[in-house]
C-alpha cells in the first residue's frame, strides 16, 4: 500500500462525519449529498482530462500499426496473415502481464506505476520503426503489449478510487472517448504522416521511410506523457492538494458507503474472484466486445483503402468518420446510464448496433462494392462496439469488492484481450484465404450476439449475486 493510502485508511469515522457535516453547514439549504457531487464533479475536471489525453496516446499506439502496414508490409514482407498474426501477438503479451501488473500498481502506487508503464511502452512503441523482418516486429510488438499491460486495467481501478458507482457510467465514456478520437484525429494524423513523410524522387526522409515516422512521432510523446503522471496526477482522495481536509473526508465517507453498498455477495477478495462464475462471464462478454473494437481498428484503413482508393490523406479523414459517430454515441449513452441508473440494456444496446454495422459492412463485398454501404456499417460497428466498451465496465465492477478490484479488473480485461490476438488473426486469416474481410466480420457479429446473451442473463446491479 502507498503511504496516501494508508493515511486514507487512518481516518476515523468521527472525523468524516464532522467533517462532512463542516461541508453541509457552510451551504445551509444543500444536502450533503449535492455537497459530495460537487466535489466529484470537481474530481472529474481535475483528474479525467489528463487520463484522457493519456489513454489517447495508448490507443494511438495500438492502432496506428493499421496505418502503418499499409507501406510496411511491402517492406518487411508480410502478408495479411502475417500481418494478422502480428497485430495480434501484442495481446499475447498484455494478456500474460495483465494481473501482475496491476498488482504491481497496488505495491508502488498509482502514479509511479503508471508513469513506468507509460515510458517504457513509448520506448518500445517508437522502436518499432527500426525493425527489419517479421521476426523482430513480433518481437517488438509482443514486448509493447507487456508493457501496456497494467495500463487500463490501472486506470479503471484508479478511478473506482475517485468516483461511486452512480457516477462511473459518465466518467468511463468520457474518459474513454479517447478511443474514438484517437480515430477521430489519428486517421487524418496518420494519413498526414504518411503522405508527408513518403519517399520523393526515391529518397527517404532523414533516412526513414514513412511508416517508420508514424511509429516514431506517435511514441516519444508518450514518453513525455508518462514522466507527466508523477506531477499531475494526486495517488487519491486522502493525497489530493486541491481538497481541504473536510472535503476529503467527505469524499472518502461517500466512497465508503458506495463500497458497502453497489452489490451484495459480490467478489470480496481475489480468491473469489477466481472462483465466481459471473466474473469469467464478463471476461467472455469484455472478449465479444473487444473482438468488435479490434477488427474495425486494425483493419479499418484496408477496408476504407479497399472500397475508396489508395490516396492516404482520404483514407485517413474517411477512417475519422466511424470514430466521431462512435465519440457522440458513447457520450450520450454514457450519460443515459447514469441518468436512469440501468447498465445491462446500456451494455447490451450498443453490442446489438455493433453486431449490425459489422454484418452492413460485409454486404458490400457480397453484393458489389457499395462504398457508402461500407462506411455506415463500419460507424455503426465502431459507436456499438466502442460504447460497449465504455458501458462494460461499470457492470464488471459492480461483481467485485475493493480488496478483490485490483486483481478482478485485471482478470477480467486480460481474459477479454485475447479477442485482441484472436480477433485480428482471424480477419487476416480470413482474408488470405477468401481476398475479403466480409466473411470475418459475420463471424464477428455471431461472436458479439453470444455476449448479448450473457448481459442479458446477468443480474442487476445491486441484486445479491
Amino acid at each position: 500500500m502507498s503511504e496516501t493510502g494508508s493515511a486514507a485508511s487512518a481516518v476515523s469515522a468521527s472525523s468524516v462525519a464532522a467533517s462532512a457535516a463542516a461541508i453541509s453547514a457552510s451551504a445551509p439549504g444543500d444536502r450533503p449529498a449535492e455537497q459530495t457531487d460537487i466535489l466529484f464533479r470537481r474530481a472529474v475536471f481535475r483528474i479525467v482530462p489528463f487520463i484522457f489525453i493519456c489513454y489517447l496516446f495508448n490507443y494511438l499506439d495500438r492502432v496506428n500499426v493499421g496505418f502503418a502496414k499499409l507501406q510496411m508490409a511491402d517492406a518487411l514482407g508480410l502478408n495479411d496473415r502475417q500481418y494478422g498474426f502480428a497485430a495480434g501477438i501484442f495481446f499475447l503479451g498484455y494478456v500474460a502481464c495483465g494481473v501482475p501488473g496491476n498488482l504491481m500498481l497496488e505495491k508502488f502506487g498509482a502514479r509511479r506505476w503508471i508513469a513506468t508503464i507509460m515510458v517504457t511502452w513509448g520506448a518500445l512503441s517508437a522502436g518499432l520503426a527500426f525493425v527489419h523482418n517479421a521476426g523482430e516486429f513480433y518481437v517488438l510488438r509482443f514486448l509493447t503489449g507487456a508493457a501496456e499491460a497494467g495500463f487500463f486495467p490501472g486506470l479503471v481501478l484508479y478511478l473506482t478510487r475517485w468516483f461511486p458507482s452512480r457516477q462511473r457510467g459518465r466518467v468511463m465514456a468520457l474518459f474513454m472517448v479517447a478511443i474514438p478520437l484517437s480515430g477521430v484525429i489519428g486517421g487524418p494524423l496518420s494519413g498526414w504522416i504518411m503522405s508527408s513523410f513518403a519517399a520523393q524522387g526515391g529518397h527517404t526522409q532523414s533516412g526513414l521511410a514513412a511508416w517508420q515516422w508514424l511509429f516514431l512521432l506517435q511514441g516519444i510523446p508518450t514518453i513525455l506523457l508518462g514522466l507527466a503522471v508523477i506531477f499531475l496526477l494526486s495517488e487519491d482522495v486522502a493525497g489530493a492538494p486541491w481538497l481541504n481536509a473536510p472535503e476529503r473526508a467527505a469524499m472518502q465517507a461517500a466512497l465508503a458507503e458506495d463500497g458497502r453498498s453497489t452489490q451484495p455477495g459480490k467478489a470480496g477478495t481475489f480468491a473469489q474472484a477466481l472462483r465466481s462464475p459471473w466474473i469469467w462471464a464478463m471476461g467472455f462478454v469484455y472478449f465479444c466486445v473487444q473482438s468488435g473494437v479490434y477488427a474495425i481498428s486494425f483493419w479499418l484503413p484496408t477496408i476504407v483503402q479497399a472500397s475508396f482508393g489508395s490516396d492516404m490523406q482520404a483514407i485517413g479523414w474517411l477512417s475519422a468518420i466511424p470514430y466521431l459517430i462512435a465519440a457522440l454515441v458513447m457520450l450520450a449513452t454514457g450519460r443515459s446510464a447514469d441518468r436512469t441508473g440501468e447498465r445491462r440494456w446500456h451494455l447490451a444496446g450498443p453490442m446489438l448496433l455493433a453486431a449490425t454495422g459489422l454484418v452492413m459492412a460485409s454486404l458490400n463485398g457480397t453484393f458489389g462494392q457499395h462504398p457508402s454501404l461500407a462506411l455506415l456499417g463500419l460507424s455503426l460497428g465502431a459507436s456499438g462496439a466502442l460504447t460497449g466498451l465504455a458501458m462494460f465496465w461499470p457492470l464488471a465492477s459492480s461483481f467485485l469488492g475493493a480488496e478483490a478490484a485490483a486483481g478482478g479488473l485485471a482478470l477480467i480485461n486480460s481474459t477479454g484481450q485475447i479477442a485482441g490476438f484472436a480477433s485480428p488473426w482471424i480477419v487476416g486469416w480470413i482474408r488470405q484465404a477468401t481476398g475479403s474481410t466480409d466473411y470475418a466480420l459475420i463471424l464477428l457479429a455471431a461472436v458479439m450476439a453470444g455476449g448479448i446473451a450473457i448481459v442479458l442473463c446477468s443480474p442487476k446491479p445491486g441484486a445479491a449475486l
